[in-house]
């Protein structure tokens, strides 16, 4: 079996390469420098690639920075510290990110007759962004199999159904190297601790007992 994934470097994406692997699949992996803020999430998924010997493709998207708003993920806003409101998640919000990364990957996917994609939207994320919800799943769908008619692709999103502290626990299991990935939208040397997805993260291991790794003690 073989499928590409769409990695971001984070907790989410990186279980589910290691799931994926897990379950037999052969993995192409692709990481997308939109001019994110927090661009040392590529870094951790190219050192996460290699370590798994996996193909890895890194794909420069950066002229969105230029067209897609003033989010805080873009460097417009200031990230805001605190839990995910809606407010927050307003100036998080890369408008259409997942669904312009994901005819990126139908088309690679369609290029190298790989049947499948995947990516890890979850539902904790189905709250704050729509393109993380179960219903751009269904929609987007048919839309990709449609597209790729020569060589039909499937888009598969296992966790849509899953929260976040469920896919830590299944990390944990799967005993994936949490200290390799990245979440914090500030992008700096230590997490910040006090941004939306620092707070969701922490708070998915402790909900599993456990402690993340980049949080010193």
């Amino acid at each position: 079996m073989k499928a590409v994934l769409i990695l971001s470097g984070g907790v989410d994406s990186t279980t589910l390469l290691y799931k994926m692997l897990d379950n037999g699949y052969e993995v192409d992996a692709l990481t997308f420098n939109y001019a994110q803020r927090h661009k040392k999430e590529i870094d951790c998924a190219r050192e996460v690639a290699a370590r798994l010997h996996v193909t890895h493709v890194i794909i420069d998207l950066c002229c969105l920075g230029l067209l897609l708003g003033d989010s805080a993920l873009l460097g417009g806003k200031d990230v805001p510290s605190c839990h995910y409101t809606e407010e927050a998640a307003r100036k998080t919000i890369v408008p259409n990110r997942n669904m312009i990364m994901l005819a990126v990957a139908a088309g690679y996917a369609e290029a190298h007759e790989i049947p499948e994609i995947f990516y890890a939207a979850h539902k904790n994320d189905a709250t704050i962004y729509p393109d993380c919800r179960a219903e751009f799943v269904e929609a987007l769908r048919p839309a990709i199999r449609l597209a790729t008619a020569w060589h039909p692709v499937e888009l598969q999103a296992p966790f849509v159904d899953l929260t976040k502290a469920e896919i830590v626990k299944m990390g944990l299991e799967l005993k994936v190297p949490y200290e390799l990935t990245w979440s914090c939208y500030k992008g700096e040397e230590k997490p910040c601790r006090s941004c939306p997805t620092c707070i969701e993260r922490e708070e998915a291991f402790l909900i599993n007992g456990s402690r993340d790794p980049l949080i010193e003690p």
